[in-house]
């Protein structure tokens, strides 16, 4: 009998050894899975069985400051197909083709696509989506959804903005304010088998969106409609390419109105409107693309563009001036119908000179050599040190993207010349909302403003969520030369070059414009004019701009006439009473 060898015996036990250990091995491993991590692959499993689709949240509406409704939500619905449930492609292209105005080309391609779950359209409106439902077609889905709506239509659209197919702000108000408005997207849960079937014994599960948080504006629906209405009646009366009109209290910086006519239908925003400069097939005359023109036809013009404000600008020289004590009402002024400054010979708009005036008189005949006269007085550090504390050289801060910046000379290359010019309102660029900002501070007693739309933040059911607040009520001129300012401007309007905003009654100050645009040799004109209620306590504010008036181009002549036409609504509206003042307008 032949014995077994050692070293066979060895080789057994150790194979044994190693297929024990390996067993322990998978059983400790498979212990851990069952036991430690059941739950985490539990989760997975059914991850790979649940089916999800997004519900849109709705989005918080925009409110006007007595809870007028500019911007609403209205229901709609999302078309989508599920390719491994459907039983009859045929017929679900046939039905979607018909009920929602597509090919059948485009349908079958969105049928056939091999994918978890296809959309075939969005923004359905509810009676088509209800419609399409009650053909009971497996694997066709119809989610009920949200889309933007403006009752008003084209009312304020350079200011609302609006939104896109994702439901999320484009432009204006909607887009500054997207993290308040767009609440959160809730979602659809469906279990399926390993095919992708839905099982009808597990049901739907879902979780709910949250809505958005309405938005309160300082926006006022009828001041909004006086501020259009006044606006596109001007702008067709003297053939103009645009004209912005801008109303504000002065004191806070709350803006009821702005308006950039024309403007466009916030419910159907990517349809070209007819522009000056455009040849209605979707292209510029220019041979820009269409988003280019749309872009254009966006644009807000009282915060994205700039402009030589002309003459309204002396309201911040003589505020300057008065503070800086270079000039008093009473000082004396000569004008002989123009100013020499080194080389130049700078002239008045009164071609025979307004001869000798004072200053108040000065302001009131807007008389240039006066203002030069009070610029060189200042010298340039000087008025440059103001222009920085007006707050000139940074921007508002107002609640819409895009604001443009001022344009200025840099310093060191202004000369007497530069700063004669700068004086009465040219050779630089502001925004309107920068002048309005600006002039309001200057007669509310000084009190830097930062204009706004933004009051505050309420929930669905009403209650008040956030208050916001703006600026640092930082003083940038003195009460004194505030209250000097008020009162010579109304000086202005009753009997001035404004005397066409006159509203008997009523105290009100302002001021007029007329400059010319580059290249000069083009003959085009910009007039404005901006004015104040009442005069010796202003409680509203309005400037109103004109590009390129065709005929009689004044500011004092077109432009103050509309302010005036607004006040006239505006005023009474706001319960600001007449009172009893003594003027010589008639006289005048």
């Amino acid at each position: 009998m032949q014995k077994t060898r050692p070293f066979h015996r060895r080789k057994t036990v150790v194979i044994f050894l190693g297929c024990a250990l390996t067993l322990v091995l998978l059983g400790g491993r498979l212990a851990w899975l069952m036991i430690v991590e059941s739950e985490h692959y539990a989760t997975l499993a059914e991850e790979l069985h649940e089916r999800e689709r997004s519900i849109k949240a709705a989005r918080g509406r925009i409110l006007d400051r007595n809870g007028t409704v500019l911007a609403d939500n209205r229901t709609v619905c999302t078309v989508s197909v599920i390719h491994s449930q459907i039983e009859d492609p045929e017929e679900v292209i046939r039905v979607l083709s018909r009920e929602l105005g597509l090919s059948e080309d485009t349908v079958r391609a969105r049928v056939e696509k091999v994918s978890s779950i296809e959309r075939v359209r969005q923004n359905v409106d509810k009676e088509t989506g209800d419609r399409i439902r009650g053909y009971d077609l497996a694997g066709v889905k119809v989610d009920e959804d949200y889309r933007r709506y403006y009752p008003f239509g084209s009312m304020a659209s350079k200011v609302l903005g609006f939104t896109g197919g994702d439901n999320q702000g484009i432009i204006g108000l909607e887009v500054e304010y997207e993290e308040e408005l767009s609440g959160t997207p809730g979602k659809i849960l469906t279990l399926t088998d390993a095919r992708g079937i839905e099982l009808s014994e597990g049901g739907e599960s879902r979780q709910e969106p949250v809505a958005g948080n309405d938005l309160v504006t300082s926006l006022d629906y009828n001041i909004q409609k006086y501020a259009e209405q006044a606006a596109y009646q001007v702008m067709e009366q003297k053939q103009a390419d645009s004209v912005s009109i801008l109303v504000m209290n002065p004191k806070n910086g709350e803006i009821y109105a702005m308006t950039n006519v024309p403007e466009f239908d916030l419910n159907d925003p990517f349809t070209l409107q007819s522009l000056p400069g455009q040849d209605g097939t979707g292209q510029s005359a220019d041979g820009g693309a269409l988003q280019d023109a749309l872009n254009r036809m966006w644009r807000n013009g009282c915060i994205n563009d700039t402009y030589e404000p002309g003459s309204t600008f002396k309201i911040i020289t003589a505020s300057a001036g008065l503070e800086a004590g270079v000039v008093t009402p009473e000082d004396s002024f000569s004008c002989p119908g123009f100013k020499i400054v080194e080389d130049r010979r700078i002239r008045c708009h009164k071609v025979g000179g307004h001869g000798a005036e004072t200053f108040a008189q000065g302001i009131q005949n807007s008389c240039n050599p006066v203002f030069i006269e009070v610029g060189l007085r200042l010298g340039v550090d000087r008025y440059f040190s103001y222009f920085d504390q007006f707050g000139l050289n940074e921007k508002t801060g107002i609640d819409l993207p895009g604001e443009a910046a001022t344009i200025m000379h840099k310093k060191e290359n202004v000369g007497e010349v530069e700063l004669a010019t700068i004086s009465f309102g040219q050779s630089f660029q502001i925004t309107p909302v920068q002048l309005a900002a600006t002039v309001s501070s200057l007669v509310n007693g000084g009190i830097r403003v930062t204009p706004h739309f933004g009051v505050g933040v309420r929930a669905n059911d009403g209650a008040l969520v956030d208050v916001f607040r703006y600026g640092e009520d930082r003083r940038i001129l003195s009460e004194e030369t505030s209250a000097q300012m008020r009162s010579l401007l109304e000086q202005v309007v009753d009997g001035g070059s404004g005397k066409n905003a006159y509203i008997e009654g009523y105290r009100i100050g302002g001021k007029t414009a007329t400059s010319e645009t580059l290249p000069r040799s083009a003959n085009k004109y910009i007039s404005s004019f901006i004015g104040f209620a009442p005069a010796d306590d202003p409680q509203v504010l309005g400037l109103c701009i004109i590009n390129d008036p065709q005929g009689v181009y004044y500011g004092g002549t077109i432009a103050a006439p509309v302010i005036r036409g607004m006040f006239e609504n505006i005023l009474p509206y706001l319960g600001i009473e007449k009172a009893a003042v003594e003027s010589e307008q008639s006289e005048k």
